[in-house]
């Protein structure tokens, strides 16, 4: 990932607007702001919710609240507390998330 044409700069993240994205079950609400080719997002999962698709997109995701459960497409699952992150690259390893409590997300992609 190469950084440029960024000049520095704060975000409100209470200021950007919330849109909703539904899961296969729950809701999801995205906070985004894009700077160039690179998406940062401050993303919330209803309790119970649970992806609509397997992704492919790479992520730096940090789990900020709540607890996320992400699951590779071949089987392994891996849990997400406060402070946890995790790290893939685009086309690596097909993953979804679920959430029986809810979580808040910072995400970079």
């Amino acid at each position: 990932m190469q950084m440029s044409a960024i000049p520095f700069g704060i975000t409100d993240w209470a200021i950007i607007e919330r849109t909703e994205h539904k899961g296969q079950t729950g809701v999801a609400f995205w906070r985004t702001k894009n700077f160039g080719e690179i998406r940062v997002r401050l993303v919330e999962y209803s309790p119970g919710y649970l992806a609509d698709h397997w992704c492919m997109k790479g992520h730096i995701l940090l789990c900020l609240e709540g607890e996320l459960q992400t699951e590779l497409k071949d089987g392994r699952k891996f849990i997400l507390k406060p402070g946890v992150s995790y790290q893939v690259a685009d086309n690596a390893e097909p993953h979804r998330s679920f959430t029986a409590t809810g979580a808040k997300l910072f995400i970079v992609d």
